[in-house]
């Protein structure tokens, strides 16, 4: 089992609350910050309604759900963070949002706690600025849905000490997930794979190589991969690839990253994939 046991979480979004739920299940209590009390709110009814999912499917007892529920505590407070051995930052990707975070955290909790990023795009060398003692700074980047997905990765900026990433690593194996070490890149390793093949596909959809059915369909049977190119791509939604993949280009002006045309006007017209009414697919699954 791993030391980290008292844990925060800041941020009850989408992956924060999907983290918040995965630490829960461990048998830790969690603490989450948010700005305001309707974003606790907003990002515990998530949490009741995932758990809720789960216990309709077989996955887990109505009394595991509540004993899940009863672990997870909100606060809008940053000194409620004071005694946590790890704490999670997953709000939204800015860097200026996060980097005052951190400033506010570090002078709360004692320079041993451990306080990591959930960013997908940002630097964690970068980030590690705004806190003191940056060695104990490093990246822990969950897939979402986070209490589903098996790997999360380990990140491992220039600051960050070995020593951290060991106890992070082991923290992840306590969630019964699959930990990998990573070096501080864009896209890290999955998304730096994942990008460029996803805004292939995009081009090669715009290029009328295929209609998106039959993308998803040869890729998904071709390759063996659970879910089609352009599937996933609404799934993730389309405004978050796009950030990705802007924010990985503008660090390395590598032309594999730049956002296809095509994905670009798709967010400008709103249409972000499964969280709206439509994007390569609408919101019930046609194409």
């Amino acid at each position: 089992m791993s030391e980290l046991q008292n844990v925060a979480v800041m941020g009850y979004g989408t992956m924060g609350a999907g983290i918040a739920q995965l630490i829960a299940q461990s048998g830790r209590t969690v603490r989450i910050l948010e700005a305001e009390q309707d974003r606790l709110d907003a990002g515990r009814r998530s949490v009741e309604e995932f758990t809720a999912t789960g216990v309709r499917r077989g996955k887990l007892s109505e009394d595991q759900r509540e004993q899940l529920l009863g672990r997870l505590h909100g606060t809008t407070q940053v000194s409620d963070l004071s005694d946590c051995d790890l704490v999670i930052e997953a709000v939204t990707e800015r860097k200026d949002v996060k980097q005052d975070l951190f400033e506010a955290v570090s002078e709360h909790v004692p320079t041993t706690t451990l306080i990591v990023t959930n960013t997908s795009a940002l630097s964690v060398t970068e980030l590690a600025r705004s806190v003191e003692a940056p060695e104990r700074f490093a990246g822990l980047h969950f897939f979402n849905p986070a209490p589903l997905m098996s790997v999360v990765e380990v990140v491992h900026a220039l600051q960050t000490s070995d020593t951290a990433v060991t106890a992070l690593s082991e923290f992840v194996t306590s969630l019964g997930k699959a930990p990998v070490v990573v070096k501080d890149r864009p896209g890290f390793l999955v998304n730096f794979l994942l990008m460029p093949y996803l805004n292939d596909v995009v081009q090669a959809y715009d290029d009328a190589l295929a209609t998106a059915e039959d993308i998803d369909t040869a890729l998904k049977l071709g390759l063996g991969y659970k879910l089609g190119p352009l599937e996933l791509l609404d799934m993730i939604g389309l405004d978050v690839h796009n950030h990705a993949t802007h924010s990985a280009y503008e660090a390395t002006l590598d032309p594999r990253f730049a956002p296809p045309p095509l994905l670009r006007q798709m967010v400008a017209a709103g249409r972000h994939g499964t969280k709206t009414t439509s994007g390569f697919r609408t919101q019930d699954g046609t194409y």
